[in-house]
């Protein structure tokens, strides 16, 4: 009986409410019952270009379309995180994501960063529940892999001591595009992607054709010490001038771009146990993106989606 009511009442609404105009709301998209709207995909481009103010460079359907992609990647993984999960509690580790939200972007406290979103009509609210739904997926996706996380101590040990001869350690400030190859070959996309970089540049191509995370903040991936990279990515980057951008390096079955923002040599004493400890938790973090990635796929193609 419900089901019929929510066919009749969506039945309704995309005949009486759907129209061209700003003005109006109209229906977009439908992910199993859940409704998305034109306004809430407006209130998406909001969210994204207050964390990428880069965002503002593009055409107005240019970040429409980014915003939808967006919307509709929280929004599977909503629903997927409801089948296990109670979501709107309150967490610390929430408030913590919070400050790493205002600290990128240059604000100095909680309440400079609700005087910034008021300017994008956003509350700490609407960041709260953003926020939720990542930590939560990022819980899920623990809870399922954990078991298959592999860490090589023994290399990471040999990094370590390696890092212990050494006066400095190189740390790379960078950026990334995360993208898999659909129909077009590898160069095409490439060269598509260059173009763009080339157009708008590195951020506003990330928010385009990343399908990492990071994309939202123009695909920063911030300071990362070079010890924590793989070997061949430490390769790769040392060839790179600042400023630059990698070629599509294989990862799994997508491909990365690396472009290199800044790098310095910071003086270090080395404290072997720390380090490996701190080297343990960013290869399980990395890892653990990678299963992200993998079992989103997954529960998309599962998940029913269909454009109105």
């Amino acid at each position: 009986m419900k089901k019929k009511i929510l066919g009749i009442i969506i039945f309704l609404l995309i005949f009486n409410l759907k129209a061209y105009s700003e003005n109006n709301i109209f229906l977009s998209y439908k992910i199993e019952d859940t409704i998305i709207t034109n306004v809430d995909i407006k209130n998406e481009s909001k969210y994204l270009v207050a964390l990428n103010n880069q965002l503002k460079n593009l055409d107005n359907k240019k970040i429409l379309k980014i915003a939808e992609a967006s919307i509709i990647k929280e929004t599977v993984k909503k629903i997927e995180l409801l089948k296990y999960f109670s979501l709107n509690q309150e967490d610390k580790i929430i408030d913590n994501v919070i400050k790493d939200f205002y600290l990128k972007l240059n604000l100095d406290n909680l309440s400079d960063f609700e005087k910034y979103l008021n300017d994008y009509d956003l509350t700490i609210s609407d960041i709260k529940k953003k926020i939720e739904i990542e930590i939560t997926w990022n819980q899920l996706v623990y809870d399922r892999y954990k078991n298959q996380i592999n860490i090589d101590h023994k290399s990471l040990k040999k990094k370590i001591k390696k890092l212990s001869a050494s006066q400095y350690k190189k740390n790379y400030h960078l950026s990334e595009i995360f993208f898999e190859k659909k129909e077009k070959s590898i160069n095409d996309t490439f060269k598509q992607i260059e173009e763009s970089i080339k157009e708008i540049g590195f951020k506003n191509t990330a928010n385009i054709y990343s399908i990492s995370e990071s994309a939202k903040f123009g695909g920063d991936l911030g300071w990362i010490e070079e010890k924590n990279l793989s070997n061949k990515l430490s390769l790769v980057l040392k060839k790179l001038t600042v400023g630059s951008y990698t070629k599509p390096i294989l990862i799994g079955n997508k491909f990365l771009i690396l472009n290199l923002n800044e790098i310095k040599n910071d003086k270090i004493q080395v404290n072997e146990k720390e380090e490996l400890i701190k080297m343990i938790e960013y290869e399980k973090n990395r890892q653990l993106g990678q299963f992200s990635k993998i079992y989103y796929d997954k529960v998309k193609i599962n998940t029913l989606i269909n454009e109105l």
